[in-house]
């Protein structure tokens, strides 16, 4: 199964940036993420992306460092 970020439009994605800085965002499953600022917008059931400011969820320091963090290549 895809994550709702992965399933976005590959065209709208590439255009979806913060609406608080306006630079890139993280794809993180079920929302992107701004790790400059530490908040995440949530993407509906609909695979809509809320970018709202004020719906923006702020992330601690565990989530951030995971969300930051490369996955490992396999081997």
């Amino acid at each position: 199964m895809t994550s709702r970020a992965a399933a976005i439009d590959p065209i709208t994605r590439e255009r979806l940036v913060c609406p608080q800085d306006h630079e890139p965002l993280l794809d993180a499953g079920d929302e992107l993420y701004n790790p400059r600022l530490r908040v995440a917008y949530r993407i509906d059931s609909d695979g809509i992306p809320v970018m709202l400011a004020d719906e923006a969820r702020s992330v601690d320091d565990a989530e951030h460092a995971a969300l930051t963090t490369p996955a490992p290549k396999p081997e």
